[in-house]
């Protein structure tokens, strides 16, 4: 790892323990008087919602149980909706699954940093306010990802799917359609037709490829096809 990645990562690293700082007080200025948390080191199941259960939108779980193939059920109906492929749509959630995805953590960090994503599929406001228009999510609001996972995904989906629109029918590059779906998910639409060109992914878009490429064979997996 070079010194301006390593020094990128601490100050990342730094900035999530003050995040979780700022959690952990939030949710105790939030407890209820009289109600006991569970023990230090005991995790409260939360249930795994099914597509279409009043539940599945709003489900929220602690910080370390999340895991994107507990909602496989939710990628396959928002990517089939959309068009796009349910496989990629699994990945980039293992993608952007580096960071804990806890409504209360994400609105904290969010404080820290107004700039930051929302959802389990990371979505940043201006992306989402576009994506949404005609679409039967159109009077959602950005602020509710973190608490409505399949939300995220079904935004995540006509995500991909208006990339995908974009891009021209033969591109000169060595990529994968799904891999520059990938890289303008991660850069956006611009960066993704300059790829196309044959531009060179920088340093963090070569980095979120090969993330891509590792949660591949995972995201297949969790989709069990």
């Amino acid at each position: 790892m070079s010194d301006f990645r390593a020094v990128r990562y601490r100050r990342l690293a730094l900035m999530m323990v003050f995040a979780l700082a700022v959690y952990v007080l939030v949710r105790a200025a939030n407890t209820p008087q009289g109600h006991t948390p569970p023990p230090a080191g005991k995790t409260v199941a939360t249930p795994t919602p099914s597509a279409g259960s009043p539940s599945a939108s709003r489900s929220s779980a602690a910080p370390s149980s999340y895991d994107p193939a507990d909602y496989a059920s939710q990628v396959r109906t928002r990517a089939r909706e959309a068009g796009v492929s349910a496989r990629l749509v699994m990945a980039i959630l293992y993608n952007e699954a580096y960071k804990p995805h806890d409504p209360a953590l994400e609105r904290a960090w969010q404080k820290i940093k107004p700039g930051a994503a929302f959802g389990i599929a990371d979505m940043h406001r201006a992306t989402f306010d576009e994506v949404k228009k005609g679409r039967d999510f159109a009077d959602r609001d950005w602020t509710e990802l973190p608490d409505d996972r399949d939300l995220a995904i079904e935004a995540e989906a006509w995500y991909l799917h208006d990339l995908a629109a974009r891009l021209p029918a033969q591109w000169s590059a060595p990529y994968t359609k799904d891999e520059l779906l990938a890289l303008g998910y991660d850069a956006g639409p611009d960066t993704m037709l300059a790829f196309a060109r044959g531009a060179t992914p920088g340093t963090d878009a070569q980095a979120y490829l090969d993330r891509l490429h590792a949660n591949w064979a995972k995201a297949k997996t969790a989709l069990g096809s």
